[in-house]
């Protein structure tokens, strides 16, 4: 039940991780920031139930951080 869950979890990550990245790549500002705070708000999730490390969510967040800020740069 714990491993559904957790690929349940990780899945979703990815999927708002690539629409993230999707919109960065675009050149969106307002959608790539957008797609940002629900990748953050999942990643936070996701740790806080035990699917990710604290740490693993938190280096995920500031890669995907930096580079939704380097396209509005």
């Amino acid at each position: 039940a714990r491993t559904s869950r957790n690929r349940v979890l990780k899945t979703r990550l990815k999927s708002l991780r690539r629409s993230a990245m999707e919109a960065v790549e675009a050149g969106d500002t307002k959608s790539a920031q957008e797609a940002y705070n629900q990748f953050a708000s999942a990643a936070d999730k996701a740790a806080k139930g035990g699917a990710l490390h604290k740490n693993t969510a938190s280096r995920l967040k500031g890669r995907v951080a930096s580079q939704v800020n380097g396209i509005s740069s």
